[in-house]
């Protein structure tokens, strides 16, 4: 998460709380045999899909896959061999191909004693003209904080067609730190209780959150394209380090990241390449972005920058001309760069109607109200109003409070933003991490360039565990006050995002549940906004 505001506050609050508390399940989990955490699937592509288990034995395992028209298997299409390694996990992955477009398949995996995993059910992306397609958006799904009941809702749909999880898939914190012990729901307890740092660490963290019925849920009943963030390795990540990563006692940062991504990739139905694009058919190119380790430079910090400053204001002059402004500051690297641009401007030649960005950080410009001092509770933490305060002045000074997002690289933004530009294209992002909701108008400062749909968290607590006593109707005006660019604001609500794209439309949809500390699917409200092709600017549908 980006908003420091509330999320390293929150961290300093019952760091002991749960440490010492026997962990339900854990030996049970570490003991467990066979088929111990259902079946998933991803990287879908017109012909082919990645097909995930987990089979654990006492050594290594050969799996036959079975792949069908039909979830009975009268009609096996396709499948094939893998091992489930130990050296692995015990997990398994597999691309089966010559599938045809657009069609739904169900699957499963045979273990060598004639045992069968659960059956799952997947489908190829579509080729050529494609009158309607369906897309979930999640993020920040903190197992502490609640039931994942946004996972629930979507994967009881028919009308979704993909999966898209944008990152913080889990969170690496020890028991009792986010969340604390008194905000901890009752039942989910994490596993290991301790900072994952270590490869058993983030095995046995996947492992925890992969036992949630409804996350099993959601990945056996559809393909997902996953991404990581940050908390997949640790918080506020960059490609040299992370603000939650003390070398002294938790070792080389290059190391620590190279197990976190080694984890990451056996447990997620994911292929290697960092970042990649499908095609939905002539409808959208969806291009999965990687904006965490590859080459993100160091966050600025504009606290640090102001302290022990007697000339506040030459201050903010001087961060804002020369480390904000810094031309060579870079989100996404060279590399990445050059083959988005190559792509974006490919996609439109084709004649493909959306080009979409499936990326982790808020791209639209969000800066604090000038009022927000007044939101703090007089309670709340001295660190607290003097981040309030530190936010407020950068805003005066024309700078945002997020710069963890793409507001702390605009240089990186104005090229992608040209790059869109120069390629005619009909741009739709979709971001997390921030915890809220957001739907932005996104521009270069005179021409409109496309549209943002930043989904709000699973689980993971956003303005209102900083601002409680402030109504959150009253933060979401503000916001919007402050940003001509956002279109709606949400900060108190927890769910998930749906899109619908169709050739002359995109309509996304902030779906926010009832609530998170009790296992349901109730909505208590759903808002949507959509934008016409060529329009590049959002409507409430």
């Amino acid at each position: 998460m980006t908003l420091h505001l509330d999320r390293r506050l929150l961290l300093k609050a019952g760091v002991l709380g749960l440490g010492a508390l026997p962990l339900p399940g854990a030996a049970a989990m570490l003991s467990a045999r066979g088929f111990t955490h259902g079946v998933a699937s991803g990287e879908p592509n017109a012909n082919s899909v990645l097909l995930w288990t987990r089979f654990v034995a006492a050594s290594d395992s050969k799996l036959r896959c079975e792949v069908a028209a039909d979830d009975g298997f009268r009609s096996v299409v396709g499948g094939g061999d893998v091992q489930a390694r130990g050296e692995s996990d015990h997990t398994a992955k597999l691309v089966v191909d010559g599938l045809a477009p657009g069609r739904w398949y169900f699957y499963r995996f045979i273990a060598p004693d004639g045992s069968k995993s659960p059956v799952g059910r997947t489908r190829t992306l579509p080729q050529g003209d494609v009158p309607r397609f369906g897309i979930g958006l999640f993020s920040c799904s903190n197992l502490g904080y609640g039931w994942f009941n946004a996972y629930a809702h979507a994967a009881a749909r028919d009308d979704l067609d993909l999966m898209v999880h944008v990152g913080d898939y889990l969170y690496e914190y020890g028991a009792g730190t986010y969340p604390s012990a008194k905000e901890l729901v009752p039942g989910r307890l994490i596993q290991p209780d301790h900072e994952m740092v270590a490869l058993a660490d983030y095995r046995l963290r996947y492992a925890a959150y992969r036992a949630d019925p409804d996350l099993q849920r959601l990945h056996q009943r559809f393909p997902m394209i996953a991404q990581w963030d940050d908390h997949e390795f640790t918080n506020d990540a960059w490609k040299g380090g992370a603000e939650n990563h003390q070398p002294d006692t938790e070792g080389d940062w290059a190391v620590r990241k190279a197990v976190a991504e080694r984890v990451y990739r056996e447990w997620m139905p994911i292929a290697d390449k960092r970042y990649n694009q499908f095609e939905i058919g002539t409808l959208a190119t969806l291009f999965r972005l990687e904006t965490r380790i590859e080459a993100r430079d160091k966050q600025l910090d504009l606290g640090a920058a102001l302290a022990g400053q007697a000339d506040l204001t030459k201050a903010l002059n001087d961060f804002r001309a020369g480390p904000w402004s810094d031309p060579t500051r870079t989100l996404l690297g060279a590399a990445q760069e050059k083959w988005l641009g190559e792509g974006l401007a490919r996609s439109t030649r084709a004649g493909t109607r959306w080009q979409i960005l499936a990326q982790q950080v808020i791209m639209g410009n969000l800066r604090f109200p000038l009022d927000a001092t007044n939101w703090v509770s007089p309670t709340a933490p001295e660190k607290a109003r003097q981040r309030a305060q530190v936010a407020v002045a950068g805003s005066r000074a024309g700078l945002p409070f997020n710069l963890d997002a793409w507001d702390g690289y605009p240089a990186a933004r104005g090229r992608l933003i040209r790059q869109a530009q120069e390629s005619d294209a009909n741009l739709v992002v979709l971001a997390g991490d921030s915890h809220n909701a957001w739907a932005n108008n996104l521009s270069d400062g005179v021409s409109r360039v496309g549209v943002e749909f930043a989904g709000h968290s699973v689980t993971s607590p956003g303005f209102e565990a900083y601002a409680p006593e402030v109504p959150p109707a009253t933060i979401a005006a503000g916001l919007r006050a402050a940003n001509p660019g956002l279109a709606f604001a949400d900060t108190s609500r927890r769910g998930y995002v749906s899109l619908e794209l169709t050739a002359d439309q995109v309509t996304g949809a902030f779906h926010f549940l009832s609530g998170i500390r009790e296992r349901g699917t109730t909505l208590a409200e759903t808002r949507r906004f959509s934008v016409k092709h060529g329009a590049r600017v959002l409507a409430e549908a």
